[in-house]
């Protein structure tokens, strides 16, 4: 076989490149391209655990071994790197959520005739794969999915169409049905009913005007760093206690003996307690009232040294003057990164700067600013929460020496 056909790596977006720059879909390092476009499978090329790929949109890297899966995820955010002159000092290998770990989740749902097909869209579509199973998905909220066909199917509305929102809390499985009206006391009693068969910590219906309540026998929380948050409808959770277990351990380690840390984008503050301690306070910044709200009142009502802000940090980042009052920094910016409070931190003269991110390729523009401002990349760890998904996150240490 001709080596210029050979596989050498997957792109960003899952297809497997040559060296000489042709693509293929679903091709795995080691396959390899002959001229008429057939695929020969090499020893990294395995069968999909799921019937459904590669199909469904919920994953794009089911052909790949686990040492390929590893290396993508590896590749992905090394390759960020170096594509913006980086070198960081020292890369762990990837770290790998387990299957059927993925604790939230938005499927669809809708009516085809009688019948409701809910799942995941395929790629590039919006047709739904109607889901018969799920290997990234917990088994608690998988198991979900046929009572939730048959609740819906017993709306006869050959118009449904409805977003489910699934998330695992502290007391069970959480549902919000999006797109979704109970008219009338029989359906308003199939909603109860279901909750209850189904042992939910709450069920939420959102006609439009946002989440109202219909079942919540007990205060739905999830627990952050030892601390009890309260978890609101379709609040941001790391995908993976897995994974979430990864990123904050690495905070841990790396902000160790810091007295005092600045959380930036802090959310329900999933690494402000963790951070959190009897010599370490922490300040949480977060735009969303929401999340600040709960992460305030849970600091409160169980004595956490953990203080929550309520700031834009796109609109009015943090001033230098105001982080040189700080040990140490950890931003968990959104995709897109945060340009402008990233470059207030590189003026600063924080010693420690951890910098969480779900996009490589932004992290690194942001991560040139910050060796600009005088800091060194002293560690990066990738992590692949989204099994099989081209979604990659890591997490990563600056030091200004």
């Amino acid at each position: 076989m001709n080596d210029a056909g050979l596989i050498v790596r997957v792109a960003a977006k899952g297809e497997g490149a040559t060296a000489d720059g042709r693509y293929a879909a679903l091709a795995a390092p080691g396959d390899t391209l002959l001229p008429d476009g057939t695929l020969v499978h090499g020893p990294d090329h395995v069968d999909p655990a799921c019937r459904h790929f590669p199909t469904c949109g919920g994953c794009q890297l089911q052909h790949l071994s686990e040492a390929a899966l590893s290396a993508y995820v590896f590749d992905r955010v090394v390759g960020a790197a170096k594509g913006q002159g980086l070198e960081p000092a020292a890369t762990t290998p990837a770290h790998l959520s387990p299957p059927r770990t993925r604790r939230r989740a938005t499927l669809h749902a809708q009516a085809i005739g009688k019948r409701v097909v809910i799942g995941f869209r395929e790629q590039g579509s919006h047709k739904i794969v109607d889901m018969r199973e799920c290997h990234v998905l917990a088994i608690e909220l998988f198991a979900l999915v046929g009572p939730l066909r048959a609740l819906l199917e017993g709306w006869n509305d050959r118009k449904l169409a409805v977003d489910i929102e699934l998330a695992l809390s502290d007391q069970g499985a959480s549902v919000g049905l999006k797109g979704l009206a109970a008219e009338g006391l029989a359906k308003t009693e199939a909603l109860l009913d279901f909750a209850r068969d189904n042992g939910l910590a709450r069920l939420t219906l959102d006609a439009g005007y946002g989440p109202e309540g219909v079942w919540e026998p007990e205060p739905v929380t999830v627990t952050l760093g030892g601390t009890p948050v309260a978890l609101p409808p379709g609040a941001f959770l790391q995908a993976t206690a897995d994974g979430e277990a990864a990123l904050v351990g690495a905070a841990r380690e790396w902000l160790s003996g810091a007295a005092t840390v600045a959380d930036l984008f802090s959310g329900l503050g999933t690494f402000a307690f963790a951070l959190a301690g009897p010599a370490t306070k922490v300040l949480a910044v977060e735009a969303a009232r929401e999340p600040y709200m709960v992460c305030q009142a849970a600091a409160r009502m169980n004595g956490r040294p953990v203080h929550a802000l309520h700031r834009d940090l796109f609109r009015n980042p943090l001033r230098v003057e105001e982080l040189d009052r700080f040990a140490a920094v950890l931003i968990d910016p959104p995709r897109a990164g945060a340009q402008e409070q990233v470059e207030q931190i590189a003026a600063s003269k924080v010693a420690r700067v951890v910098y969480v991110s779900c996009n490589p390729a932004s992290w690194a523009r942001d991560a040139v600013r910050l060796i600009a401002g005088g800091y060194r990349l002293a560690e990066v760890r990738p992590v692949g929460q989204f099994r099989w998904s081209t979604h990659v996150e890591l997490a990563s240490l600056f030091i200004r020496d």
